[in-house]
Formats: structure tokens, sequence, C-alpha cells
């Protein structure tokens, strides 16, 4: 590995510039690195943070510059950044996300592309495509993303890491960007299985499930979503799962399907984004990008009674869910459709087509509230492939054991 791919160290903290740089992964326009308190169970690593996240003093990008513009530098350093600096650990810069975190490509029209370390003909992913690409490519130990529809689930199987959507609620949102509330996740990305861990004792807070995981149900419908190809290639990492646990089981979790689950999500998230930020938008009218600007002109169109209609199907989801998903519990599936797309797929293909697919596949947990962990267990044509675990609601300490047994199972943080 190049040099400058390394893992970061402590001494690298607080440079008055952005760190060297190879994968574009890092905000210039608004750098800021912290160094943390060199003591804890996080000390001598080192972390990035999506520009989503404040930091007192800096102004935060939001992947828009009209919105790095126009807002004026916060007060406060975001709780999860706060939560890991007093862990020890240190802050090497902010990262790039999707604008408006509005997207899951990891293309921004403005700042441009983080490489994808494991090919950089393809899109690392987004929202938090400069996090995914600064773990992935090892220029920091872990970073803090957020995850809405998918922007940390997503892009960790394109670049082959392991990455988490923590439970609604149970990472500390204080100090970061609202997207859509109801939804949104602070969540987190890293290549080694026991530090992905380490950082769940540090960020993890409220009432735990700490049930062992010993049934895994993998969800036919999800599995029915995806090519043969990719349903082949996941096989293995399936069985992989299976022999971490007591029991295996199958279910179909939608008896109306997937695609009409993520109608109900996309509903409710572009009402929540539309009422955070359609007022700046139309009062500052910025220059939005491919895919971004058509999303936010169907969010201004929703309407309070497709929200209220959406509301209901989604208690009936989550019943569902409930119905299913009982402590104990871990629901398997495919992390995403496909391995990451190349660099300038057409923006209909990319944003519509390939968005939709994986959308079917990320609704489930976002709708829920639910845990989901990605692991890197899979490959197809030389690109990784993520193999997705969701646990019951709080069980995301269990979810991140079960982990641990699986990546020291198959030998290697990184297959």
């Amino acid at each position: 590995m190049n040099p400058v791919m390394n893992p970061a160290t402590a001494e690298h903290a607080a440079p008055r510039d952005p760190p060297d740089d190879p994968l574009g992964a890092f905000c210039r326009d608004n750098h800021v690195a912290l160094r943390g308190s060199g003591k804890g169970p996080l000390a001598g690593l080192a972390f990035a943070a999506k520009d989503l996240f404040h930091v007192a003093g800096t102004r935060t990008g939001f992947g828009q510059p009209d919105w790095l513009r126009t807002h004026a530098p916060p007060d406060e350093t975001a709780e999860a950044i706060r939560q890991l600096l007093d862990a020890g650990a240190d802050m090497l810069g902010k990262t790039h996300t999707d604008e408006l975190a509005y997207s899951l490509t990891g293309e921004n029209a403005h700042y441009g592309t983080p490489i994808n370390p494991r090919d950089p003909s393809r899109i690392p992913g987004g929202s938090s495509n400069g996090s995914v690409s600064a773990v992935a490519g090892g220029l920091v130990d872990f970073a803090l993303g957020s995850d809405c529809g998918g922007s940390i689930r997503l892009p960790a199987s394109y670049c082959g890491i392991l990455g988490i959507r923590p439970t609604h609620g149970r990472v500390s949102l204080r100090g970061a960007i609202p997207f859509g509330p109801s939804f949104d996740v602070a969540g987190w990305f890293a290549r080694d299985a026991n530090v992905f861990e380490r950082i769940g004792r540090v960020l993890l807070r409220g009432v735990s499930d700490t049930t062992p995981l010993r049934r895994l149900i993998t969800v036919a419908d999800a599995f029915e979503l995806v090519e043969p190809r990719v349903r082949e290639a996941l096989a293995p990492a399936v069985a992989v799962c299976v022999a971490q646990v007591e029991q295996k089981d199958e279910t179909r979790i939608s008896p109306d399907g997937l695609p009409a689950w993520f109608d109900t999500f996309r509903t409710l998230q572009a009402a929540e984004v539309w009422r955070n930020h359609g007022a700046w938008v139309s009062a500052t009218r910025p220059r939005l990008g491919p895919g971004i600007k058509e999303r936010f002109e169907w969010a201004a169109q929703v309407t309070p009674d497709q929200v209220a209609a959406a509301r209901d199907r989604q208690s009936t989801i989550k019943r569902r869910i409930d119905d299913v998903l009982t402590s104990g519990s871990v629901l398997c599936l495919p992390t995403s459709p496909r391995i990451a797309p190349l660099k300038n797929t057409a923006t209909d293909t990319l944003e519509i087509e390939y968005r939709h697919q994986a959308m079917c596949l990320l609704c489930i947990a976002g709708l829920c509230g639910l845990p989901q962990i990605t692991l890197p267990l899979a490959g197809l044509h030389r690109m990784p492939l993520g193999l997705s675990l969701i646990g019951p609601r709080g069980a995301d300490e269990a979810l991140l054991q079960l982990t641990c047994r699986i990546m020291a199972a198959v030998g290697s943080e990184n297959p």
C-alpha cells in the first residue's frame, strides 16, 4: 500500500492545513482539525467527520457552496464529535458529503467525487462519500457519517468496509444539520471490526437490548430483488453468518412488496426534508446539481394528505417488522443490488433506476428505526459487495458483537 494510504496516527492531529489527501475526501474550504484527550478507549486513533456535523467556530458546508456562504459558524461542536475526542481520538478533518446530503452516489457537482479506493473508475457512494473514502483508503481509522436513506450502508458496501446505521436515537445528533429527522441517524465506518465495536461503546446511549442474536432470518423478497449473480456472490457470506448463530429461518418481509415500502419512505422523507430546508432553497435559489434539483422540486409538491397516508402505511410496516423480528433474531439481506457503479453513469440511470433499486432494500431499517450493519463479506468482478444484518430496536451492541465474531471467522478485516 502506498505510504499516504496508511492509517493516520495521533501525531498528525490538529494540523493547520488539511491532511495529505490523494483521495479528495477532505473539505478544504472549511478545514478544521481537533486534538482529542489522548486518553480513553479510542486513544491513538484518528477519525474524520462528515461535513454536516458542526465544529464550533467553523462553518458547516453541507456539500453546497451557497449553504456554506449563507450560514454563520456554529457556537457548539456536535456531541458525537465531542464524545470521540473525549475518548482519546483525534479528528483530522471534515469530509465531503453529497449536496445537501440528498443523494446516494458520492458525486458532488460542486466539489467533485472522492475516490473509491477499491476502483478509482467507480463512485464511492454517498452521501457520506468523503468519510467512506477516507476510511477505505486508510487516511483515518474510522469516520463519522450520517444515514437517512442509506448514506452509510450503501457507500460501505461499494468501498468494502464496515458501516453501521444505529437504532434511531441511540447516537446523539445534537450539533448536526437535520435532514429527515424521523429517519436521521449518526453512524460510523471502520475497516477493523474491533475498532468498529469500540466506537459503539463510546457513542451508543439509552436502552439496549442485550439479548444474544441466535436466530438468522434471510429476507427472501430482498434477495429476489437482486440479480442471480449477486445472490450467488452473497451465498458464501450468508453461510458464514449462519455458522455464528443457532437457528436459520426465511421469510418474505413485505406482503405488499418492498417497492411499496420505498414509496412510503420517500414520501415521508421528502416531506421532512422540505420542512427543514425548503424555505432556504426557496429564498436562496442555490444552483443544485443533477438529481438533487429534481428531488427538491418533487419534495415541494408532497401534500399533507400524502404524508398522512404514508404515516398509516408506516405504522402497518412497523407492526409487521415487530411480528417477524423478535428479540434475539436478526434479518439478513443484501446491502446493495450491485457493486459500485462506474463514474459518469447517466444521471437517470444512477439517480432514478439504481437509486430506486437500492432504496427498496435500504428502506426497511429506516422505516422502522432499526440498527443495520453492512459487512464486507463478498465480492463480484473484483469489487466488494456488502451483506447486511438488521437487528431489533436497541440491539446495536449485540449486532456489533455478532459482527466481531463473523469477521473473526472469515479471518480478515477486509476480504
